[in-house]
């Protein structure tokens, strides 16, 4: 395996842009602070930079499907305006007791399964097992934890209260909690140092 193998998962919501409910317009979105220089900073030390987020409002009817690739655009924009670029943004339309078909389905690209990731081992020969989970809630290091990968909760979005009233509840914990995804990076580029530097 090379370092090209390694990925970092970043959550949308809540994590790269600010949490505002469900986003149904461009114009709402916001990058949370320090985002952009977080994925710069993940580019530059090779990493594969990929988006995995349950968007099931379109499962709900309050955006067509659609719009999520306008917002995705525009975050590429803003990122690329910074010097910083996704790799990949993958997401979940689908609900599995909401909406009609073909969005109301028991699918496995819905986190906690595994689907996204399977989708970016395929894609990008990522190895989960070398790999990060970024988020904003614990279910988010559920999922990262089930692929293999380390996992950092930041406080961002909803983190800051999962992480005060729910973590207790949650059967796994993270492998550190960041005050948002600028300083789970640097902890990622940390990491990794202290990896390649343990003897085998």
């Amino acid at each position: 395996m090379t370092l090209a193998n390694r990925a970092v998962f970043l959550d949308r919501d809540g994590t790269i842009n600010e949490e505002c409910g469900y986003l149904n317009h461009p114009d709402r979105l916001r990058l949370i602070e320090g985002a952009p220089e977080a994925v710069a900073l993940l580019n530059r030390h090779g990493f594969k930079t990929i988006v995995v987020s349950n968007q099931s409002g379109v499962a709900r009817g309050y955006f067509p499907e659609k719009l999520l690739g306008a917002l995705h655009d525009k975050i590429q924009a803003l990122l690329k305006a910074h010097g910083a670029a996704l790799d990949a943004i993958y997401y979940c339309p689908h609900h599995s007791s909401v909406g009609e078909p073909p969005y109301r389905q028991d699918c496995e690209c819905r986190k906690p399964k595994l689907g996204m990731i399977h989708r970016a081992e395929i894609e990008f020969a990522v190895d989960a097992r070398r790999s990060y989970m970024v988020g904003d809630k614990l279910s988010d290091v559920e999922f990262g934890k089930r692929a293999g990968c380390k996992t950092i909760l930041v406080l961002t979005g909803y983190g800051k209260g999962e992480w005060e009233y729910n973590r207790e509840k949650c059967p796994v914990k993270p492998d550190y909690v960041a005050a948002d995804v600028l300083g789970a990076a640097r902890w990622i580029v940390n990491d990794l140092k202290n990896r390649e530097q343990s003897p085998r």
